[in-house]
């Protein structure tokens, strides 16, 4: 009898870069959709929202990126990538064509098939950080009646940071999503929400009954969006959160990335706010 051959975890699916796409006005975030090469590869992969993957480039090293497609997305994986150090630099620099190694899917996603069936679903997103939550999004639109209310609260420094233009005008058309759109202060030609997440959250957040709320932001937008969640009634076992902690193995071996007992690179990215209360983390 064959033995089963086991992939080495450090080694990267060999992938090419199918599709570039530039979100921000300054040309520093941009998504790009990869293709893994190999048949193969494509039908073993499958991931869960929320879930990361480590892309590589040659000569400059991996990095930790979260997938911005859903599962239920076919074509390629999609990653948007802020251009913020030596490998996002190189990744920005590359072309339709190019390779690249895609190592993963990593972590946990968020529990869409379980925990947040029948529930109504607030998705709460600060700038970039709205990667994941796309993924979610799509995956539970394409799920919808699995769900009830949807509610989504996304928001950048300006109309120029935010991501995912086109699917956002579609979105806000749709008559079963409640989308509030916000930029952090008044902009010319601007018509939409002003403000900052936080403060638009306390405004619309929906009741907490039957509900889960889904957050990935910067630390501080975090920080601000809890007290008027837990003013309204929410409670930590309702609120997922998806960190960000330097990763470097995403297996939970170099340790990099622990925080108390916990490895987020496998033991998250997400967790529920309950979770993240019991360790040596501020949110």
């Amino acid at each position: 009898m064959a033995e089963e051959v086991t992939m080495n975890p450090y080694l990267p699916y060999p992938a090419v870069i199918d599709a570039v796409t530039v979100e921000s006005e300054d040309g520093n975030l941009k998504t790009f959709r990869l293709v893994l090469e190999s048949r193969q590869d494509r039908e073993k992969w499958n991931h869960t929202p929320g879930q990361f993957a480590m892309l590589s480039i040659a000569g400059k090293g991996e990095i930790p990126i979260g997938i911005a497609s859903s599962p239920t997305e076919k074509g390629g994986l999609l990653f948007t990538v802020n251009r913020a150090g030596v490998v996002t630099t190189a990744l920005h620099k590359m072309n339709v064509g190019d390779p690249i190694g895609v190592r993963g899917p990593l972590g946990n996603g968020f529990p869409v098939d379980t925990d947040l069936r029948a529930k109504n679903i607030v998705i709460i997103a600060g700038g970039f950080a709205f990667t994941t939550l796309r993924a979610t999004l799509i995956y539970m639109l394409e799920h919808r009646q699995e769900y009830g209310r949807i509610t989504v609260i996304y928001g950048a420094r300006t109309p120029g940071m935010l991501l995912y233009k086109e699917e956002l005008r579609a979105w806000q058309e749709r008559d079963d999503l409640d989308v509030h759109i916000t930029v952090d202060r008044e902009a010319p030609g601007w018509d939409g929400l002003v403000g900052f997440v936080p403060t638009i959250a306390g405004q619309v957040c929906p009741s907490p009954d039957n509900s889960a709320a889904l957050i990935c932001g910067p630390p501080i937008m975090i920080k601000f969006t809890m007290p008027p969640l837990v003013k309204a009634g929410w409670t930590d076992s309702q609120v997922y959160l998806s960190l960000e902690n330097r990763m470097k193995c995403g297996i939970g071996i170099c340790g990099h990335c622990n925080v108390g007992p916990v490895y987020v690179c496998k033991d998250g990215p997400v967790f529920t706010r309950e979770e993240v209360q019991k360790l040596p983390v501020e949110f």
